[in-house]
């Protein structure tokens, strides 16, 4: 068992480093890293998650390889190709919107520019519920011209989406909405599917309990699946491809290229995506890298403390 802090190459969402414990099952290696913010409860099902991978036989895939889009922080206009880069060849971008301390021309002018510079890519907007309904609809009205594939989480309650499905008919706006937020932290997930305000169901793994428990959650919704991550390493990426290829039907790209998001990484093999696309593949883990981005201290004892009392609640 081992505690690893990895660096960002960019912030993303106020984060500029994710840490994470490591550690071995009978089967395999897993990764247990929930966001540092997080209450036991909630972190609890990250580390359900994380058993479930480290400990079960792994069903056959029903896709060899999975499509992979860009995902890009909310950076800097003149940052947009750097942080791009590293992702290679790519039909679609993911655009973070609604950061704090940012306005919505900045959003615009993010978006705009990735248009300009990739205008062959689909675009896809996430907000983290971080947008008014009136923001959100304001954002789509001044996009009506680029290609929108959909709007991630725009607004934080299932009240606030219906609300603005009505005004985005009214208004003649045709993108479609995904829930996350509303999916991984609800006591239950289908809620969101019912209110009918919804078109795709944005699936992580750790946060949902594991690949098993994604999977109900998946048949239990009339929503179209899209696997994404939760920014971490190749290790917890690989889980994430593992039930991206278990999904009946899978028509958008995943989420799960943001390995290129990290300065280093623990695997001999790490999931960067090639020509658009990620091998669904278990891991080598670089035992090497593990032991240079290894924290002790107060830092491995806080993670300890955590996985103790996770355990508890499971």
């Amino acid at each position: 068992m081992q505690v690893i802090r990895v660096p960002l190459r960019s912030k993303f969402r106020g984060v500029t480093f994710r840490e994470a414990l490591i550690f071995k099952g009978s089967e395999r290696y897993a990764e247990f890293s929930p966001f540092l913010d997080y209450e036991d409860q909630e972190a609890s099902t990250w580390l359900k998650a994380a058993f479930e991978f480290a400990n079960m036989p792994l069903a056959k895939p029903a896709r060899e390889k999975i499509e992979i889009n860009a995902t890009l922080p909310a950076v800097s206009e003149s940052d947009i190709s750097k942080v791009l880069e590293p992702f290679g060849s790519f039909s679609t971008v993911k655009i973070k919107v609604a950061e704090k301390g940012q306005d919505l021309e900045d959003d615009i002018s993010r978006i705009l520019t990735t248009n300009r510079l990739y205008p062959q890519s689909k675009i896809r907007l996430d907000a983290n519920g971080g947008f008014s309904v009136d923001q959100a609809t304001a954002l789509l009205q001044k996009l009506e011209h680029l290609p929108i594939e959909y709007f991630e989480q725009p607004v934080a309650t299932i009240e606030d989406l219906v609300e603005l499905r009505f005004l985005m008919k009214s208004r003649g706006l045709s993108v479609k909405i995904a829930a996350d937020e509303l999916i991984r932290k609800a006591s239950d997930p289908t809620l969101v599917a019912e209110s009918g305000a919804v078109d795709i169901a944005v699936l992580k793994v750790q946060p949902l309990g594991g690949i098993k428990n994604s999977l109900e959650i998946a048949n239990r919704m009339d929503l179209e699946p899209v696997v994404s991550s939760a920014l971490e390493t190749s290790l917890g990426i690989s889980q994430g491809l593992f039930l991206a290829s278990q999904l009946p039907n899978l028509n958008y790209a995943c989420g799960l290229g943001t390995v290129s998001l990290l300065e280093s990484d623990i695997a001999k093999n790490p999931l960067i995506p090639v020509n658009g696309f990620l091998n669904v593949q278990e891991i080598e883990l670089d035992q090497e890298a593990v032991s240079e981005l290894a924290v002790d201290g107060e830092r491995r004892d806080f993670w300890h403390r955590r996985l103790d009392r996770c355990l508890e609640l499971l």
